[in-house]
C-alpha cells in the first residue's frame, strides 16, 4: 500500500486569525509538506492543477521538479492533470523529463478537472470533456509507447513522423492513474489501458464511489489484464488530528465552517458520517481509513488531503508528525497482513522496468538460441 497526502494548492484566509497567505507563501509551504512527508516516511507527494484564484499549482511538473532535487524516495504525482486542455505532446515531453530528473519517482493522475471556465482559456468547448478525454490520452500512450507517431484526430492538429523529447526513462512511461468522481467513461478509459482507477471519494457518499469502482474492476478483468480484484484502485481521504477527539473537532470546526469547498454545506458531523473524512483521534484515523477496504476492496494507493481550508503551515505539520507517529506504522502493518497475496502491489518505475525487462528475456532468448 502507497500511503501519502496530496494538495489542491487553495489560498485561503484562516478563520481563526483572519490572514491569508500569499501565493510565495502557500508555494513555498507546499513544497515544505511535500518534503516533511518523506522526513516521516510517506510514500507519495501529489500536487493538483488548477489554472484559477484561488488556486496556485498551475504548472505541477515544475513543482514537483523543483521537489525532486530536494528529496530522495518519495513519489511525485499529481492529483489531477487536465487531459482535457493540456496538449498531449506537452504532458508526454513535461512527464519523461520530470521522470529523468526524479530518477523514475514519477506518476500522475489523469482528470477532466471540474471548472468550466478552463476549456475557453486554452481553446476547448466543455461540451466536448468525454470526447478530448478519449482522443488526448490515446494520443499520449502513443506518444510514450512509440519513437515515431503519425496521427490525425478531432481536436488538434495532425502529427507527422514525430518524437516525443526526452523519450521516457528506460523505456517505461510514467504510470498512469486516472481519476474520476462522477465519470463512467473514465473508468472505462483505465480499464481498456490496464491503469489505475483514482477515486477521490472525499465529498460523496461511498456508495456513489462503489459503483465507479465496481464498474472499473469489471471492465478491468474484462480487456484481460487480471481478475476484478487485481485492478489497481486508489482513494482519496482527509483528517484532522488531535490526541483527544474532543480537541480535535473543536479546533477543526472553523475552518471546516468556513472552507469554500465544503463550508455552509452539511455539518462537520453529517459529513464525517458520510464520506472519508475524519476528524478526532489517531486511532479514529486508523479504524475509518482500514474500513475502506470492506466497501471497496483491497486497493494499492491512499492519499490525504491535509493542507486545506486556511490551515496554517505550522498546524499541517503537526498533523503529519501525529500521523507519522501514531498512524502511519499501524496502517502499513494491517494493509499488508490483510491483502490477498495475488492482489498486486501499487505500481513503481522500478516494478515496471522489471516487468519490461522480464517481457523481453523471452524473445531475447530465442533471438541468441
Amino acid at each position: 500500500m502507497q500511503i501519502g497526502i496530496f494538495t489542491v494548492g487553495d489560498v485561503t484566509t484562516d478563520p481563526t486569525s483572519n490572514t491569508t497567505p500569499s501565493e510565495h507563501e502557500r508555494i513555498k509551504a507546499m513544497v515544505t509538506i511535500a518534503k516533511h512527508a518523506e522526513e516521516i516516511g510517506m510514500d507519495v507527494f501529489a500536487t493538483g492543477e488548477h489554472h484559477n484564484p484561488p488556486f496556485v499549482p498551475s504548472s505541477p511538473t515544475t513543482m514537483l521538479g523543483y521537489i525532486a532535487a530536494q528529496t530522495e524516495k518519495i513519489i511525485l504525482s499529481t492529483s489531477t492533470t487536465l487531459i482535457t486542455t493540456n496538449d498531449p505532446v506537452k504532458i508526454a515531453e513535461d512527464f519523461a523529463m520530470l521522470q529523468h530528473l526524479a530518477d523514475g519517482r514519477v506518476d500522475l493522475i489523469m482528470g477532466r478537472g471540474n471548472t468550466g471556465p478552463v476549456y475557453p482559456w486554452f481553446g476547448k468547448n466543455m461540451q466536448d470533456s468525454v470526447e478530448l478525454t478519449v482522443e488526448n490520452y490515446a494520443l499520449l500512450r502513443r506518444l510514450w509507447d512509440e519513437e515515431v507517431v503519425t496521427w490525425q484526430g478531432k481536436h488538434r492538429t495532425p502529427l507527422t513522423g514525430f518524437t516525443a523529447t526526452p523519450r521516457p526513462l528506460d523505456g517505461v512511461a510514467p504510470f498512469v492513474w486516472h481519476g474520476s468522481i462522477r465519470t463512467p467513461q473514465v473508468a472505462e478509459i483505465a480499464a481498456y489501458y490496464g491503469d489505475g482507477f483514482f477515486a477521490n471519494n472525499i465529498f460523496w457518499p461511498k456508495e456513489h464511489y462503489q459503483q465507479l469502482i465496481g464498474l472499473y474492476r469489471e471492465r478491468y478483468a474484462h480487456y484481460g489484464h487480471g481478475a476484478a480484484d487485481q485492478a489497481i484502485v486508489g482513494l482519496g481521504g482527509q483528517f484532522f488530528m488531535r490526541k483527544n477527539s474532543q480537541d480535535a473537532v473543536k479546533e477543526f470546526r472553523p475552518y471546516f465552517d468556513n472552507a469554500p469547498v465544503y463550508g455552509h454545506g452539511p455539518s462537520l458531523e453529517d459529513f464525517t458520517s458520510q464520506t472519508p473524512l475524519t476528524v478526532g483521534s489517531p486511532q479514529e484515523v486508523i479504524e475509518k481509513t482500514l474500513s475502506f477496504r470492506e466497501f471497496f476492496g483491497d486497493y494499492q494507493r491512499q492519499l490525504f488531503l491535509v493542507d486545506h481550508a486556511g490551515l496554517p503551515l505550522k498546524t499541517v505539520l503537526e498533523q503529519l508528525d501525529l500521523f507519522g507517529e501514531e498512524v502511519l506504522p499501524t496502517l502499513r502493518e494491517e494493509f499488508e497482513s490483510r491483502k490477498p497475496a495475488h492482489v498486486p502491489d501499487a505500481p513503481t518505475h522500478a516494478s515496471r522496468k522489471a516487468a519490461l525487462a522480464g517481457a523481453a528475456a523471452p524473445e531475447s532468448a530465442e533471438v541468441s538460441a
